[in-house]
């Protein structure tokens, strides 16, 4: 039970920070902080997975606490279907597609990064 509610307070944080960075970054006409918090929140996924998971820094409770919880609650991919979708919506395609295709690969592409950067601080 102790995990679940560690989990719960970690998830409600990164909620309370997702909200901070949508409301700061976001810009007016292209869904922006949806696109910064998925971004940044890969990047630091990948931090995560190499501290927490293969190089066991931490206590393995970490993992749930900040990968599911934080990490988890941080990012959204809810809002960036809902976001996509409203695009589409519009008449706004080739927005809705680049969205899309921006998204995909700045998060994939900021997890990888993450990755190799902490692999290389502990090379």
């Amino acid at each position: 039970m102790k995990i679940i509610i560690s989990i719960a307070i970690a998830g409600a944080l990164g909620a309370v920070l997702r909200y901070a960075v949508v409301s700061l970054v976001g810009a007016r006409f292209f869904p922006f902080g949806t696109l910064s918090v998925n971004v940044l929140g890969s990047f630091l996924m990948g931090i995560a997975y190499v501290v927490v998971v293969e190089k066991a820094l931490t206590s393995p409770d970490l993992k749930p606490l900040l990968m599911t919880g934080a990490l988890g609650a941080f990012t959204t991919f809810s809002a960036f279907s809902l976001e996509t979708w409203d695009l589409f919506e519009k008449g706004e395609v080739t927005l809705a597609l680049l969205y899309i295709f921006v998204s995909v690969i700045l998060s994939i592409g900021a997890l990888w990064l993450g990755v190799g950067v902490t692999r290389l601080s502990f090379a």
